[in-house]
């Protein structure tokens, strides 16, 4: 039974109960109504004894009232046409606000996930940007470093080359007898310096035969603090990286200041 039919039932149950009620009020009120008295006649005396009884005294008797009828209960009322159509309407306005609420909240939604995605996308792009410009940066004082170190390492390369222990006549090298080198087929090249043990070689775990030619900047102690690819003719990634990796690791005798130079690398295949 649906809900409709429900308080159809429960509104005709209630009319039937309420005239039963008023049926059984009218009931009591018409028991207890006053009856009127009995008329009683007056014996007067008039002649002769058998006539001094006067008239025969009539008593008038009361007329009893037509008992009332019991009414029927009405009939309950059947819902009208309007009234289901105005129940009809107010389910489908209730169901239609309900639609648009989650209609409003879908939407919502959706825009707080777009500004999300907006915003994430503005931070990661500041992040990036921020990353190219340190990127910029960091290269830019490494080549100032880069090209004072030329600068100075080309006047103390000039000085040095004056005076020397060698004699244009004997076997020995005018100027410095240092500043380059040959280990294993890969030399090194750094003006006024020497190596310190053995010049580093790269692993053998390469693809590309060919020549690398790595840029060094060595500082004062002797360490390389920057190693950048120069020239040669080796194209693969790896094999170039390998390079770098071994000239990180040289180290040179100690000096006055930074100095650049090149140490190459050459790869054969087994």
């Amino acid at each position: 039974m649906t809900k409709k039919q429900q308080r159809h039932t429960i509104a005709s149950v209630g009319t039937a109960v309420l005239m039963l009620l008023l049926f059984l009020l009218l009931w009591f009120i018409r028991l207890s109504a006053v009856r009127p008295e009995e008329e009683e006649g007056v014996e007067v005396a008039f002649g002769e004894v058998s006539e001094a009884g006067g008239y025969e005294s009539q008593q008038s008797e009361a007329v009893p009232l037509p008992a009332p009828q019991p009414s029927s209960p009405a009939p309950s009322a059947a819902p009208s046409e309007n009234d289901l159509m105005t129940q009809e309407d107010e389910e489908a306005l209730a169901l239609r606000k309900e639609q648009e609420k989650k209609e409003r909240e879908r939407r919502q939604a959706e825009a707080a996930e777009k500004q999300r995605q907006r915003e994430e996308q503005a931070r990661l792009e500041a992040e990036r940007k921020a990353r190219e410009q340190a990127e910029a940066e960091r290269r830019a004082k490494e080549a100032e470093a880069v090209a004072k170190a030329n600068a100075m390492g080309s006047l103390f390369g000039q000085a040095g080359s004056n005076t020397g222990s060698g004699d244009s006549q004997g076997s020995g090298q005018k100027g410095n007898p240092v500043g380059h080198g040959s280990v294993g087929g890969n030399t090194w090249n750094l003006s006024g310096r020497g190596i310190k043990g053995t010049l580093p070689q790269p692993s053998n775990n390469f693809r590309q035969e060919g020549r690398v030619v790595v840029q060094i900047r060595v500082n004062a102690a002797g360490q390389v603090v920057a190693a950048t690819i120069k020239g040669g003719d080796v194209s693969d990634k790896q094999t170039q990286q390998l390079a770098l990796d071994a000239a990180r690791k040289a180290k040179f005798t100690e000096g006055d200041h930074d100095q650049i130079g090149t140490i190459t690398y050459i790869f054969k295949l087994n």
